[in-house]
């Protein structure tokens, strides 16, 4: 799939979620005994990585042996949910196997506290979204994650508990998204243009378009902060914690998501067969719906444990995702 040239204006991409993580040697320590134990020889170096929301440890780590790994790891005082993102990770990667598109888990904890993930230690970073190469590389590898996961028969998308995580029913969280619709005076002017503000009814109509249509396994979070690029024109996935049942053309639509201030991204929505199928409007529906909910959330003035800087992230991808809204439905 062809790109235009790179587009100007947009600067080289970083992690758009930047979290407080806690840093490895502050785990306890049965969890990195179990870490050495796993490995076959004790850790002897370690690289702490940012990107992405959860306060747990996100470490690159190396054995005396020279293995390599990642580790993830989280304890319930950290932050309530996150431990349930992992073990929904934990399933989702046991029930997909191993494939290049992705990194691997190689072992798993879970003590009913902490729960932890001893992943494939993938090199490099994330790519850099604003780059032709590395975005034509995504959609690619996003097509191609599209086609392997729409042959995985998931189980049914259940209600999470602690105990059961279950995968993310999207119809269900699309419902609930569309609570926002009735809450359009209590978010602010900077985060909803006027031109979206006026039209409800129509706002209405739109959102109520991702009910409808097939539904299989999604990443269902794609960006940058879940994706690195072991060298050039290759993407691997990372953090399946919100793994979803989902419609086909979710993940190509966050793929994009990177440039959707810019009119690159309704040309590119245009050209993707599996968008075009979808269609403009229910694109339109999902960016308001997403938007909305976002920009409710971030209103509410609630506690996000370990999490200091969700609440503005939330307003960021919010603005971005409404003021797209808004030159759509011009």
């Amino acid at each position: 799939m062809g790109l235009a040239l790179r587009t100007a204006g947009l600067a080289v991409t970083a992690p758009r979620a930047v979290g407080v993580h806690l840093r490895f040697e502050a785990l306890p320590d049965r969890l990195r005994a179990w870490v050495d134990a796993t490995l076959g020889a004790p850790v002897v170096s370690w690289e702490e990585q940012v990107g992405g929301m959860s306060p747990g440890c996100a470490t690159r780590v190396v054995a005396a042996d020279g293995t390599r790994a990642f580790v993830k790891a989280v304890g319930n005082q950290l932050n309530p949910d996150s431990p349930t993102l992992f073990r929904r990770e934990i399933d989702v990667l046991h029930l997909i196997g191993e494939n290049p598109l992705w990194a691997s888990l190689r072992a798993s904890y879970d003590d009913g506290d902490w729960v932890a993930l001893l992943l494939e230690d993938v090199p490099g970073g994330h790519p850099d979204l604003a780059d032709d190469a590395d975005m034509e590389a995504l959609l690619d590898a996003t097509e191609r994650l599209t086609d392997v996961l729409g042959r995985v028969r998931p189980p049914r998308a259940t209600a999470t508990t602690i105990a059961q995580p279950g995968l993310i029913d999207a119809r269900a969280r699309y419902r609930a998204w569309s609570t926002a619709l009735d809450h359009l005076a209590e978010i602010p002017d900077d985060l909803l243009p006027a031109k979206v503000r006026r039209h409800p009814a129509r706002l209405h109509r739109l959102v109520a378009l991702l009910q409808e249509g097939d539904t299989h396994l999604s990443h269902w979070d794609v960006r940058v902060d879940n994706l690195l690029r072991p060298e050039p024109g290759r993407i691997v996935f990372v953090d399946w914690g919100a793994a979803a049942v989902a419609p086909p053309w979710t993940d190509p639509l966050l793929a994009r998501f990177e440039r959707v201030e810019d009119p690159w991204f309704d040309e590119s929505v245009a050209r993707s067969p599996v968008l075009a199928e979808a269609g403009e409007d229910r694109v339109t529906g999902f960016l308001v719906a997403f938007g909305l909910a976002l920009a409710w959330q971030s209103t509410l003035q609630r506690e996000d444990v370990g999490l200091p800087t969700l609440n503005e992230f939330r307003r960021t991808q919010a603005q971005r995702a409404l003021h797209a809204a808004a030159r759509r439905l011009g």
